[in-house]
């Protein structure tokens, strides 16, 4: 009887006892899909393929990675930094035009253009149409340096937000602002803390 309890003995404890984790069992190998935070008693689900879709939807319609990450409140940003910029290049490519036409026709030896007055007399000079022109073109080209810079950087921020949305923040991880008074210097000490609580 004795060595029976024994034995029974020895089965619970072992239930009781952790032996070390197999290495083989790696995250990669484990189910990625769901992650359970030890504090929280509901799963945050974990999907690889956010950043990169968030990223996609983003390319091919700008905005659209945003509304996938359900940040709606950035649709507006991006469309006004794409907007704005676009709208620049096409006043500044308007303008280019303009003096462009004009200056063709005073180096075909012609007065009508629209930066002479009635009586042919030039308001512009031929050199300042060149210059005019040059620095409508330098501005039409910023333009869409900008355009296309504000539509990378709407992928760029919602590929980030897909990643950071997937984050977990601990309640009790916080950076607080302190003051210390120092006995020494007599004087206080200004900075961050970062508190984790158990």
């Amino acid at each position: 009887m004795v060595k029976h309890l024994v034995y029974i003995f020895i089965i619970l404890s072992s239930a009781w006892c952790h032996a070390q984790d197999d290495p083989n069992d790696t995250p990669e190998k484990q189910d990625l899909n769901t992650v359970l935070v030890a504090n929280d008693t509901l799963p945050i689900v974990y999907d690889a393929n956010r950043p990169s879709k968030a990223a996609f939807y983003s390319a091919i319609l700008p905005g659209m990675g945003q509304v996938y990450n359900k940040k709606y409140w950035k649709v507006p940003i991006a469309y006004g930094l794409i907007g704005t910029s676009v709208y620049f290049y096409i006043r500044n490519d308007n303008e280019y035009n303009r003096l462009r036409d004009a200056f063709k026709i005073r180096l075909a030896g012609g007065t009508n253009d629209e930066f002479s007055d009635e009586n042919g007399n030039p308001i512009i000079s031929t050199q300042g149409l060149e210059r005019a022109q040059k620095v409508s073109q330098r501005n039409k080209e910023l333009s869409l340096l900008l355009a296309a810079a504000a539509y990378v950087l709407q992928i760029i921020d919602a590929n980030v937000d897909g990643h950071l949305s997937q984050f977990s923040v601990d309640r009790n991880l916080a950076v607080l602002p302190y003051i210390d008074y120092n006995n020494l210097s007599a004087g206080s000490n200004f900075g961050f803390s970062l508190t984790y609580n158990f």
